[in-house]
């Protein structure tokens, strides 16, 4: 694994390709610019690796669902919100085939040489277009590069295939005043347009259920939906009023993803790995890979551990020290002790920096999707910081010695 950069003299060429051509409408965050000025290469033993490892991880996840919707009796330590434990019950019609399930496993390189995984984004993953766009736009920077890609959006697309007929009407569901959540679903909806469906985009209240059947009513585009893709995390879409989310969790509707999804987004997943095991299910590759994790109160007077909000996204409230700003630290330190429950005690790992080419040092996390159990390709995000927030950039990911561009 290695960076090799943009040529100077073409970097902000190719960073308009990715404003015009990419769908990358938010090369900001702030004063900070989110595009990379390197792309990732990996070598074809890492990429085989990490298919394997991500595979592994994602049988082990969707196992681990399926039993908890069974055995709902176990889900105390998760301490999911009650609005979602109050629907929960009615999830128990879940049928996998139905839906297409969408992960997205974030792995970071150690000093120790191996890797670790810091969370499953099993909820709503984003990063559409910078994995499926950005590597094949870097690969017209670099001279004489014979590097391919693994394309998500076309992996991702030829799920739908699968199990939504051609013609049939597809709503993206999204916050629809952020523009960063729009070019996620204006990437996707073209995608699917060209195979022929009727793509709507819509917020989480223009659709409405009876019967498990999910209808739009949205103005001048009412009427029955052959499939939703959900882009609004779960644990918000609880907030909505009047209540029509809640079919959300009993709809036979196909969904992408179902609130299934929710049992691992929350950071206390591995908190009932031990009765998930007592019941047969395996999470050896999780326990392999995921750093110790316990309540707030066990880690009391531990050393090398750090707290991490349990519906937390994008690296927000992670207690890194030297990563927070200001009186961050602080700050998330009396949050913890006064919502211990909404937080875990994790113990820190130490990611192993990669060099830039004037010996600057990029912290990795490097997002390896599945789509329904295979692996589907990655999304990237590299930081001077090894806490990967919402300061770090994006960055394509290539792959040595296969030219997949598929």
């Amino acid at each position: 694994m290695r960076l090799v950069p943009i040529p100077k003299d073409k970097y902000e060429d190719y960073r308009l390709d990715l404003m015009f051509d990419c769908y990358k409408w938010d090369p900001q965050f702030l004063d900070h610019n989110t595009i990379a000025r390197y792309v990732l290469v990996i070598t074809k033993e890492e990429q085989e690796e990490l298919v394997q490892l991500t595979e592994s991880l994602d049988g082990e996840t969707r196992a681990a669902e399926e039993y908890l919707n069974r055995h709902q009796e176990l889900l105390k330590p998760l301490a999911l919100p009650r609005s979602v434990s109050n629907e929960i019950k009615n999830m128990q019609n879940y049928q996998p085939d139905k839906h297409i399930r969408l992960m997205r496993y974030d792995f970071h390189p150690t000093v120790e040489g191996k890797w670790a995984v810091s969370e499953v984004n099993s909820d709503v993953p984003g990063g559409f277009a910078e994995s499926t766009l950005m590597p094949r736009t870097a690969k017209k920077y670099l001279e004489s590069c014979d590097w391919g890609y693994k394309s998500f959006g076309d992996i991702l697309v030829r799920a739908f295939l699968g199990k939504v007929p051609v013609g049939g009407r597809i709503m993206l569901v999204h916050c629809t005043s952020y523009s960063d959540d729009r070019q996620v679903m204006q990437y996707l909806g073209d995608r699917l347009e060209k195979e022929g469906y009727r793509v709507i985009y819509g917020a989480a209240d223009h659709v409405n259920f009876t019967d498990g059947q999910a209808y739009s009513i949205l103005d001048g585009n009412e009427g029955p939906l052959d499939a939703i893709f959900r882009f609004t995390p779960l644990e918000w879409l609880t907030e909505i009023k009047p209540k029509r989310w809640q079919g959300y969790f009993d709809t036979w509707t196909t969904s992408c993803n179902h609130p299934m999804a929710m049992y691992a987004q929350t950071k206390r997943f591995p908190l009932v790995w031990d009765a998930l095991e007592r019941g047969g299910i395996s999470m050896a590759t999780w326990r392999a890979l995921l750093p110790e994790t316990l309540e707030v109160k066990d880690a009391k007077g531990r050393e090398g551990f750090i707290y991490k909000p349990a519906c937390g996204r994008v690296g927000e409230k992670i207690s890194i020290e030297e990563a927070c700003r200001g009186d961050e630290y602080k700050q998330i330190l009396k949050d913890v002790k006064r919502h211990p429950k909404k937080y875990l005690a994790q113990k820190k790992f130490h990611s192993r920096p990669l060099i830039g080419e004037n010996g600057e040092e990029y912290h990795v996390c490097l997002g390896s999707y599945t789509v329904d159990g295979v692996q589907a390709g990655y999304y990237a995000r590299i930081s001077e910081s090894p806490r990967i927030d919402s300061h770090a950039a994006d960055i394509p990911v290539l792959i040595e010695g296969d030219a997949y561009d598929r």
